[in-house]
């Protein structure tokens, strides 16, 4: 298998290409904008994009779906749990001082357990709730080899602090989908430098004993995700 990642858009996503070495078909994995760029990268891999998925639905993984969905054809994969977000693309875009374009409509709508194949590449969906409702990590057993989105990166984890983030539930999709994979699985995040589920297990402080407990005991401590959204969406309203 050929894994190409390049870094892309107004927050450095990683957009990544994995390719089956046999027929060249190819999933590309949260293409955050340069379209340009992600289109070289395709071209350079002699790929054809089977499938276009995306991890969760923040803009910064999405801006250039469009485009490439345009240039390929591929079908764009997204949880069905992060439908409400994307919808929200628009106003993503308006926090984010970006101009405003419309994302194209997902093509499937992914659960828990589904599969996205791409030659003899077979990619298991594992929902990973906690940063967005819908965050995916996409696996491919053969290849030993996991996506994260913005679940897990190396030696840190997703933000649950933002809208729709949730604390209760993105250290269970950590532990229960993620830290039961085999040490030597490859990661490769949404942002940042890729790692290994072994070297994550041994060096990710958020991932010790006790520090969970931690930051559940600090959660307490701050507003709610109604009481944040309500205070963002007000200052939007007062500011148009």
């Amino acid at each position: 298998m050929l894994v190409k990642t390049i870094k892309v858009g107004p927050m450095e996503c990683n957009c990544s290409i994995a390719v089956c070495p046999e027929t060249r078909d190819a999933i590309l994995v949260d293409p955050g904008g340069d379209a340009e760029d992600i289109a070289a990268m395709i071209e350079s891999s002699g790929a054809r994009v089977k499938a276009i998925v995306i991890t969760h639905a923040h803009f910064d993984h999405v801006i250039a779906a469009g485009k490439i969905k345009e240039m390929t054809g591929a079908p764009v994969c997204l949880h069905r749990k992060d439908m409400l977000l994307y919808r929200l693309m628009p106003l993503q875009y308006r926090m984010a001082q970006i101009a405003d374009r419309r994302p194209p409509r997902p093509d499937r709508l992914l659960r828990e357990g589904d599969r996205v194949d791409a030659g003899s590449l077979s990619f298991s969906v594992l929902h990973t709730p906690g940063h967005s409702p819908g965050s995916c990590c996409f696996h491919e057993d053969d290849g030993k080899l996991l996506f994260s989105g913005d679940t897990l990166f190396c030696r840190s984890v997703g933000n649950w602090k933002v809208p729709f983030g949730n604390f209760e539930k993105l250290f269970p999709s950590i532990f229960d989908k993620i830290m039961v994979l085999p040490d030597e699985t490859r990661v490769i995040p949404g942002h940042g430098p890729e790692t290994t589920i072994g070297d994550e297990r041994r060096s990710n402080p958020y991932l010790k004993p006790g520090r969970v407990a931690e930051l559940r005991e600090e959660e307490g401590k701050r507003p709610g995700t109604a009481r944040l959204l309500f205070s963002i969406i007000a200052g939007m309203v007062k500011g148009s």
